[in-house]
C-alpha cells in the first residue's frame, strides 16, 4: 500500500518537473515573468494526478468498470476550470493594458461568479464518484482522504492540530 502511494506521488512529481524544465528551458532570456504552465502542461499535470489517485486507490476489477466515468469527469471539470482561468487572466490583461483601475463590484460579482463553478465542479465529480465510493474499502477511503487531502491543503497537516481545519483558541 504504502509502496503504491509512494510511486504515485512519485510519478506525479517527476511529470511536473519535466514539464517545468521543459517550459523553462525553452524559455528566453527575454522573458523575465514568473512562468505560467501552458495548457498542454495543466493537462500533463492534471493526468499525472488523476493516475496518482487511481493508483493509491488499488481498484479491484469490478471497481475498475466504474473508473471510466470518474476519470472523465475529472479530466473535465480540470479542462473547464483551465478554461475559466484563462478568460479571466485575460480579462485581468486587458483592463491592465487599458489602464483601468479594478472596479471592487465587479471584482465581487466575478469571485462569486467563479465560486458557483467551483460549486457547480464539485457537485459533478461527487455524482460520478459516488457509484465507485460506495464499493471501496475503509483502506481504499483512507487513502482517497489522503489524496484529496494533499489535493486541496497542499500536502495536508498545516490546518490545525490534527490537519482538519484552523485552530480555535
Amino acid at each position: 500500500m504504502k509502496r503504491a502511494v509512494i510511486a504515485a506521488t512519485a510519478a506525479a512529481l517527476i511529470a511536473g518537473s519535466a514539464a517545468t524544465f521543459a517550459a523553462n528551458s525553452n524559455a528566453g532570456p527575454d522573458t523575465g515573468g514568473r512562468w505560467h504552465p501552458s495548457a498542454e502542461d495543466r493537462a500533463i499535470l492534471t493526468d499525472a494526478r488523476i493516475v496518482a489517485l487511481k493508483t493509491a486507490l488499488k481498484l479491484t476489477p469490478d471497481q475498475e468498470k466504474l473508473w471510466p466515468g470518474v476519470q472523465s469527469t475529472l479530466q473535465q471539470v480540470s479542462k473547464d476550470r483551465m478554461a475559466r482561468r484563462d478568460e479571466a487572466r485575460a480579462v485581468r490583461q486587458a483592463a491592465r493594458d487599458a489602464n483601468t483601475a479594478p472596479d471592487p463590484i465587479a471584482r465581487m460579482r466575478a469571485m462569486a461568479t467563479r465560486m458557483d463553478a467551483g460549486a457547480t465542479d464539485l457537485r459533478k465529480i461527487a455524482d460520478a464518484a459516488d457509484p465507485l465510493y460506495k464499493t471501496l474499502d475503509d483502506g481504499q477511503k483512507q487513502r482517497l482522504n489522503l489524496m484529496l487531502r494533499q489535493q486541496f491543503h497542499g500536502g495536508g497537516g498545516h490546518h490545525g492540530p490534527r490537519g482538519d481545519g484552523p485552530r480555535r483558541g
